[in-house]
């Protein structure tokens, strides 16, 4: 808990530089921009601290906000539109949450990617989520989540799996930690209290990674979001880099 807390100080303190901490693995930055998309029943402040740091290394960054419990999936993915066009000519890559990489892989099968980069989806479920298979019949699931919620199971055919292979640059990072025990009852084998490990997976993706992280809470924390930094410029996770190392990396000196 102290080096969690020494790292959420390091990070949130203005002056500190972030690129430096990490200058051995993260060259500079030039002409790219990262579109963030959140998850389910999100909005686009669950990523303020991903859109700080990533805007203090040099990235222009465009944080959607889109209403995920409007509509089906595939009416969501337009909201990517308006996003990646502000991006102009730079090179687009994403960072993304739970549902938002289902998004992003229905706009990418459906759009031209002539200045895709690279892509990181924090917890996806990108084989369906066993819990919604369990609770998409209840009402009060389907009031909470919308028609996008109903279509997260494992269903081949109507879930995210029937996006098929991935055939663009993807880095995944999948938690281990739950914050629901009996949510996690209902998910086999390690999860993240909605989404397990293995579900993350999908043909074609150049990188995976698992971190004790929650699904709740994954995207503010720093080891997440160091790894995701790391991949969107060498294409890789440093599997080697732990809480220890990064805070070595990040404190003042």
């Amino acid at each position: 808990m102290r080096t969690i807390l020494l790292l959420c100080f390091v990070l949130l303190t203005p002056g500190v530089a972030w690129t430096q901490g990490l200058s051995d693995r993260i060259p500079p930055v030039e002409n790219e921009c990262v579109v963030l998309v959140h998850g389910l029943n999100r909005g686009d402040g669950s990523l303020f601290l991903m859109e700080r740091l990533l805007s203090a290394a040099g990235y222009q960054v465009v944080n959607l906000d889109y209403p995920s419990r409007s509509a089906t999936i595939d009416k969501l993915v337009g909201y990517l539109a308006d996003a990646v066009a502000a991006c102009d000519d730079r090179t687009v890559n994403f960072i993304t949450h739970s549902l938002g990489g289902i998004l992003v892989r229905g706009w990418i099968g459906m759009n031209d990617r002539g200045n895709l980069g690279r892509v990181v989806m924090l917890a996806p479920p990108n084989q369906g989520s066993e819990l919604v298979d369990a609770m998409a019949d209840l009402a009060l699931y389907r009031f909470i989540t919308g028609p996008a919620g109903q279509q997260l199971g494992t269903d081949e055919e109507g879930g995210p799996a029937r996006f098929g292979p991935v055939d663009f640059d993807l880095g995944v990072i999948a938690g281990d930690r739950s914050l629901n025990p009996v949510f996690s009852a209902m998910i086999p084998g390690e999860d993240d209290g909605a989404v397990s490990v293995k579900s993350t997976k999908v043909e074609g993706m150049a990188d995976h990674v698992v971190l004790p992280v929650t699904h709740t809470l994954m995207m503010n924390n720093p080891l997440v979001i160091a790894q995701a930094m790391i991949f969107l410029q060498t294409g890789h996770f440093d599997h080697a880099l732990t809480y220890r190392e990064l805070a070595r990396r990040l404190t003042p000196k």
